[in-house]
């Protein structure tokens, strides 16, 4: 495996090659500095891995992505960006580690990395990643990690979540059906701000698509789908409707 890493401080590209050390043997590491030695180093070593900084001098590693025409590697970001960043990279399934870089949250980043060499399709995911970073409304989309790569989501056509144990089946207003591998809290966290409530411990909706609410603790959304709100919730999901159609 190669395996390269692109920083503009040296004292990170050292923290990071000293995790990396128990993989020194059975693999080929490549160090670089600047937006322009990055891309041709990208084209002549065609990594399999990348862990590259948001930030480089006054340049960023975006520009590494939109200038190399080899992107066929699986990446992990390392960034010291503030959260409205950081839910950016979880919207786009691309993961990141945040400075400092902490030994255990590397070793996971990593093990999840080689765990999903063939899941790349990096272009789509950058392309979701900066759509949020650059908070375009059209532009809202959620990747959707699954056993054969990524699917891409506009999050206004998603219809609801529903918890199955340790995964998600995310239904779109289409009627597709989506199974992820994670669960309906980090859903929720994520969709939270993007007018989504979670009316039951299985159950989180899309406010967007509701079509009758009924005092006796039920909600029917847009397709017919009549689903319970729980006792303890009821309060707090009218005060969210109110919110929501304030807005």
């Amino acid at each position: 495996m190669t395996i390269a890493i692109i920083d503009d401080e040296q004292h990170c590209t050292d923290r990071i090659l000293a995790f990396l050390k128990p993989y020194q043997k059975s693999s080929v590491i490549v160090c670089f500095d600047s937006v322009d030695s990055a891309i041709e180093g990208l084209e002549i070593h065609r990594p399999d891995l990348v862990f590259l900084d948001v930030m480089l001098g006054n340049r960023t590693g975006f520009e590494v992505l939109s200038g190399s025409e080899y992107v066929d590697f699986c990446l992990v970001f390392t960034t010291s960006y503030e959260q409205y960043a950081l839910d950016a990279f979880r919207f786009s399934a691309i993961d990141y580690l945040l400075k400092p870089i902490d030994r255990e949250d590397f070793l996971v980043a990593f093990q999840k990395a080689t765990d999903k060499m063939h899941q790349k399709q990096l272009k789509e995911r950058v392309d979701v990643l900066m759509g949020h970073i650059s908070q375009l409304p059209n532009s809202k989309k959620i990747s959707l990690p699954t056993k054969d790569g990524f699917e891409f989501l506009s999050i206004q056509d998603i219809l609801r979540c529903e918890a199955a144990i340790n995964y998600t089946h995310v239904f779109s207003k289409d009627g597709k059906k989506y199974t992820v591998s994670k669960t309906l809290k980090y859903f929720e966290g994520l969709l939270l701000d993007f007018g989504f409530f979670r009316i039951h411990n299985s159950h989180l909706i899309n406010l967007n698509f509701i079509k009758v609410y009924s005092k006796s603790g039920y909600v029917t959304l847009s397709n017919g789908l009549k689903l319970e709100i729980s006792v303890r919730r009821k309060d707090a999901f009218v005060k969210a409707c109110e919110s929501f159609l304030k807005s």
